[in-house]
């Protein structure tokens, strides 16, 4: 019993929302508020607990993620002390490369075969590659450390070990945010400290994400949106509608879940993450969804994919290119699947036609016109999801065909929210606590921080039983792990 603590279960791996996490974090914890005044031991520290989570996590690929460390450190090191223009181009190219090249062979070699096996009727047999938990992310961070350090923006960690604790920090390390290095290490050389309102805060954005994702996300997903998207067919056009529905908030809670418990752990050790969400469905454009959702991720693809292809810098025309080629990326990014792709080719459309729309047309800016804009990008986002989260291609247009039949029947909407009445109470709490306004939760977190300990020991207690008794019996990985 006590060795499965410390072994990989890829049936089991360690998640924030599991118990076996919490045990260790509390004894790691325990040890590291002693560390303040010791700032290479707590480096080590910390780098050997963030190495232990990856591995309970991942498994073996902690061996790839240590590599990884290594790799990009001295190639980026050697490129700082490189004069010659060529020189440095040729470290960049081999750095963003390199970096590529990991990634790639993990999540595309399998998608790159079946395509060449499809257009060329080929037989070239599928390779047996088990995808790296969290691949995208630290390889982005390394690619961004690397660029940041070419433009000269940023000096680079001052050893090895600094830039693996960067790299590795276990908070952010398998679903994000990603952080940028020239935020992250400056707070490596500075001494750290943990207020009574940050120690407040830091818990309640754990609590936070718990309630998101394991009594909000989980439950949608296991008792009705999987069984929905598995079968469209099986159910009436009103539940796929309410499928899409669910999805959507499902997501949302899932991955915001999972960074305000990231930003809420580190910032309990004293370190400052990122915001990686700021309430993306009361968006009136898709512009201003992508300021709103995965902020880490827009803002990467707009600061090393968009202004390296030319930004708005070079025309209409070409600003419509580069935007709709960085979706395009972005959805690849997402999975090694045309379905992910057709997601950022509409996010890129859409993009490219409110850039079109706006340059002839000026809307009034007033309560009425955001009302009706956030009604459109909500089910604009909504709908792209579907591919998203589909299977496949057929089993998405199959989902959009039936919701295609939805009728204004008051019997079978009444029928069907009968049915379903659980699973919509917990669907209108999430949308309900997403549109809250931000100042309602911002008050309920100063209230948080304020009470007394017992008191936050009670709200402690109650959500922990909460997420007890709603857990499934099965542990529910983060939606983003995959990526």
């Amino acid at each position: 019993m006590i060795a499965s603590w410390f072994t990989y279960n890829p049936e089991s791996p360690m998640l924030f929302t599991s118990s076996l996490f919490l045990g260790f974090f509390l004894a790691f914890y325990l040890l590291y508020i002693f560390t303040h005044e010791y700032n290479r031991f707590r480096a080590v520290y910390v780098l050997l607990f963030s190495f232990f989570f990856y591995y309970k996590a991942g498994g073996m690929y902690i061996i790839l993620l240590a590599a990884c460390s290594v790799l990009n450190y001295y190639l980026s090191k050697s490129l700082h002390k490189a004069e010659k223009p060529s020189a440095r181009k040729a470290l960049i190219a081999l750095l963003v490369v390199a970096n590529l090249g990991i990634l790639a062979y993990y999540k595309y070699t399998n998608f790159i075969i079946g395509n060449i096996n499809a257009v060329f009727d080929g037989d070239i047999s599928f390779q047996n590659i088990v995808l790296p938990i969290g691949i995208s992310f630290f390889l982005f961070q390394a690619i961004s450390y690397a660029i940041d350090v070419y433009r000269k923006q940023i000096e680079p960690a001052r050893n090895l070990l600094d830039f693996s604790f960067y790299l590795c920090f276990f908070p952010q390390l398998v679903a994000g945010p990603i952080v940028r290095a020239k935020e992250f290490l400056p707070q490596l050389y500075k001494k750290l400290s943990l207020t009574k309102e940050e120690m407040g805060m830091a818990i309640f954005l754990i609590l936070a994400g718990l309630v998101k994702k394991a009594i909000i996300s989980d439950y949608i997903s296991l008792n009705f949106v999987d069984r929905v998207f598995d079968s469209p067919g099986s159910y009436t056009a009103i539940e796929n509608l309410l499928a899409a529905y669910g999805y959507a908030i499902q997501i949302y809670c899932d991955f915001s879940g999972y960074s305000d418990m990231a930003i809420g752990l580190a910032l309990l050790m004293g370190f400052k993450l990122p915001v990686n969400f700021r309430d993306p469905y009361k968006s009136a454009s898709v512009t201003e969804f992508w300021r709103r959702w995965h902020i880490s991720l827009s803002s990467w693809l707009r600061d090393y994919l968009y202004v390296s292809l030319g930004g708005n810098r070079r025309g209409k025309i070409r600003t419509y290119i580069n935007l709709l080629l960085t979706m395009l990326i972005g959805g690849l990014w997402h999975g090694a699947a045309w379905k992910f792709v057709a997601w950022g080719a509409l996010h890129g459309l859409a993009l490219a036609v409110e850039r079109v729309f706006k340059s002839f047309i000026t809307l009034p800016k007033n309560i009425f016109t955001r009302i009706i804009g956030i009604i459109l990008t909500f089910h604009f986002v909504a709908f792209a999801w579907i591919f998203f989260r589909a299977a496949n291609f057929d089993t998405a247009m199959a989902l959009i065909g039936r919701i295609g039949q939805v009728s204004a029947d008051p019997e079978h909407w009444l029928s069907v929210i009968s049915v379903y009445k659980n699973v919509l109470i917990v669907m209108f709490a999430g949308f309900a606590g997403h549109f809250l306004p931000s100042r309602f939760m911002e008050q309920l977190q100063n209230i948080f921080i304020k009470v007394p300990f017992v008191i936050k020991a009670l709200v402690i207690g109650f959500i922990f039983w909460l997420v007890y008794a709603t857990a499934s019996s099965e542990v529910q990985p983060f939606i983003y792990f995959q990526f």
